[in-house]
């Protein structure tokens, strides 16, 4: 996945023209890839010039969709596990990327996401993100 930033000019309401960067989290395999699909993306959207001013590799373990939310939230989780053979506890960080309306409502979300699992997790910090998208590879039908 990678995190794409796209700038461009946009009208505001009270009718000035107001430079804007939208980010985007791309579902590619490249950076080439992840630009392409994102320009294709937004082209039906922007009126006039635009530039993919930044790309940069975003690592999301997941990404739960809530397609009645408008915003995101990345939920930092931290799993634990024990080693038998120490006894000791080991912590592992994992980024997921979580649409919601509201702070509550994606915690919410992360802890019915991992309701079913057998992990032991902490949420360590969930936070509202300026992403956004999710742009997910489009699937060719034949």
């Amino acid at each position: 996945m990678y995190q794409v930033k796209v700038k461009y000019d946009k009208m505001q309401e009270n009718g000035c023209v107001k430079p804007v960067t939208d980010v985007y989290v791309v579902d590619a395999l490249s950076f080439t890839e992840a630009e392409a699909r994102t320009i294709e993306y937004v082209t039906p959207y922007i009126s006039g010039e635009f530039t993919v001013t930044d790309i940069k590799r975003a690592k999301y373990a997941e990404v739960w969709e809530n397609s009645a939310a408008e915003k995101w939230y990345e939920a930092q989780l931290e799993f634990i596990t024990i080693d038998e053979r120490t006894g000791s506890e080991k912590r592992t960080k994992n980024r997921m990327l979580v649409q919601a309306s509201t702070l509550s409502e994606a915690m919410q979300a992360v802890a019915e996401n991992m309701r079913g699992t057998m992990a032991d997790y902490e949420a360590v910090c969930i936070k509202e993100t300026p992403i956004l998208e999710f742009i997910q590879p489009t699937v060719i039908e034949r």
